[in-house]
């Protein structure tokens, strides 16, 4: 596993832009289970032909985890990012990421496979980023009971490849959301900023796996 190094890197231009994740799961302190993220975004707009190929369980074999998850192609909904702690370049099948985060998954969440405990539900995942999402441009999130907002970090092609950035207006339509939730689309005036709280992001996601990150106000 990676080491993180503590400073920061700027990344604009992101709003649109197509990545991929690679998770390595494996058992954590607790008993439970934690994922080392790997992020191809800054290496490479995660060609297709290198994603596609990948084998999830021959890359299991090959970093010795229990378990890999191929989280994409993704296409991130922020216009900017500063991250404060990253870690080292990874190559995948000869697909480029670098690490990202730890994300602690709880234990009623189903890795294997889709299923609808995983949605909705939130995840704590150890990062230290801060997101903006710039003013005169579209925000999309998801409120919850408490008025807890989430706002849309990126949509993914894992479940249904036909979203895109214009479609994600009418995304609400589409999904089935809990009782006490509500998506929200709107434009704010002034940039939005959307920071980690001690190093640490609460992330849901929605059936179609798109991702959601909670705004501490």
């Amino acid at each position: 596993m990676s080491e993180t190094t503590r400073s920061s890197r700027h990344l604009s231009g992101m709003r649109g832009a197509r990545y991929g994740e690679v998770l390595l799961i494996s058992p954590s302190e607790d008993g439970g289970l934690k994922a080392a993220v790997y992020n191809t975004f800054g290496l490479n707009d995660c060609p297709l032909d290198k994603w596609n190929a990948l084998d999830a369980r021959a890359l299991a074999e090959q970093f010795q985890v229990p378990m890999v998850f191929l989280n994409g192609p993704r296409f991130w909904t922020i216009d900017e990012v500063t991250t404060y702690a990253w870690g080292d370049v990874e190559k995948f099948d000869g697909l480029e990421a670098r690490w990202a985060a730890e994300v602690r998954i709880p234990p009623d969440i189903d890795v294997s496979g889709a299923s609808a405990r995983k949605y909705y539900v939130e995840t704590t995942v150890a990062r230290d980023t801060e997101y903006v999402l710039a003013a005169g441009r579209p925000v999309y999130a998801l409120v919850g009971p408490g008025e807890r907002m989430y706002v849309l970090q990126a949509y993914s092609h894992t479940v249904d490849g036909s979203q895109t950035i214009d479609s994600l207006a009418t995304l609400g339509d589409r999904l089935r959301l809990p009782e006490g939730w509500r998506f929200r689309v709107g434009t704010p005036d002034e940039d939005l900023h959307v920071r980690t709280a001690d190093n640490k992001a609460t992330v849901v996601q929605d059936e179609l796996e798109n991702t959601y990150m909670l705004h501490v106000r």
